[in-house]
This record gives structure tokens, C-alpha cells and sequence, in this order.
């Protein structure tokens, strides 16, 4: 019995998590319908938006940022291009390397996706004192390192039992 409830503790976290990522696609405010974006989407699209200023942007500084697979980049990236939200621009030292920039569109829809993000994350704060949350920003940081490492050894023999 005991191991039992271990083994249902141990899929606490991800449940919960699994939970939260719903709920929050379902409290979502933003207006899909008027953009044609989906929640992952928008969340490039934001990253986009904010760090083209601060410098170039690649799609491998969207795999990074996001953690998420090469064919998973491409598609998000292709249908924002296709949608006419960003475009590429090929860097002169590399003809293969293009750079994401947003197109007056994108720009278009900055303060709104400003004004959700604030929302959600008022939402999500509401009633956790600052220490709490403090504690648990580190411990999501530190159980997605824990699955970004995971990711690299599974099915290369190193984590098979």
C-alpha cells in the first residue's frame, strides 16, 4: 500500500502542472478568433516581439527558449510567416541563417498580448504570498531542468532499466 501512494505522489506534479496549463488555455482572454494564433503561437510570437529589439533572433533561440523540438520550431514559425506575422530576413555573413523579425501585424497586436500576460499572470499570483512564489518559480525551473536533461539520455540506452 505504501508503494502504491508513492507511486501515486510521484504523478502529483506532473498532474497538477498538466492541470494548470489547461486551465489556463481555458481562462485565457486573449482574443483567437481576431488574431488566428494559437496559445504556443502566441507565446513565440510574444518572445519574438520582445527580444527583436534587444538583438537577433534565430529559431534555434526559439527551441532554446521554449524547449521545444527543431519540427515543432518550424511549424509555429511557418504558420506565423504564413499568417503574416513574422517574416525572415537572411543575415549577410550566412546565406542560410535568417533572422525572425515581426511585421507591422505583429506590432499591431503587442499591447494586447501585453495586457494578457499581465492578466494571466495576476491570476496565477493572486493570493500566493511573494516568498512562495519565489519558491515556486525555483522549483519549476529546477523540475524542467530536470526534464530537459531527461530528454537528452532517454532512448539512448542510459536511462532504459
Amino acid at each position: 500500500m505504501e508503494a502504491q501512494r508513492e507511486c501515486d505522489m510521484a504523478h502529483d506534479a506532473g498532474k497538477l502542472i498538466n492541470m494548470i496549463s489547461h486551465q489556463m488555455k481555458r481562462q485565457s482572454c486573449f482574443p483567437e478568433k481576431e488574431s488566428g494564433l494559437t496559445n504556443m503561437q502566441r507565446l513565440v510570437l510574444h518572445y519574438i516581439l520582445f527580444q527583436a529589439p534587444l538583438g537577433d533572433i534565430y529559431q534555434k533561440d526559439i527551441e532554446k527558449a521554449f524547449q521545444i523540438r527543431r519540427s515543432s520550431a518550424t511549424g509555429i514559425l511557418q504558420l506565423l510567416e504564413k499568417n503574416g506575422f513574422i517574416y525572415r530576413e537572411t543575415v549577410e555573413w550566412d546565406a542560410r541563417l535568417k533572422k525572425l523579425l515581426p511585421t507591422q501585424k505583429a506590432l499591431e497586436l503587442k499591447e494586447q498580448i501585453i495586457a494578457h500576460i499581465q492578466y494571466m499572470e495576476a491570476l496565477l499570483r493572486r493570493g500566493i504570498p511573494e516568498a512562495d512564489l519565489k519558491i515556486c518559480l525555483q522549483v519549476l525551473e529546477q523540475m524542467s531542468a530536470n526534464l530537459s536533461g531527461g530528454e537528452k539520455t532517454v532512448g539512448k540506452g542510459e536511462n532504459e532499466t
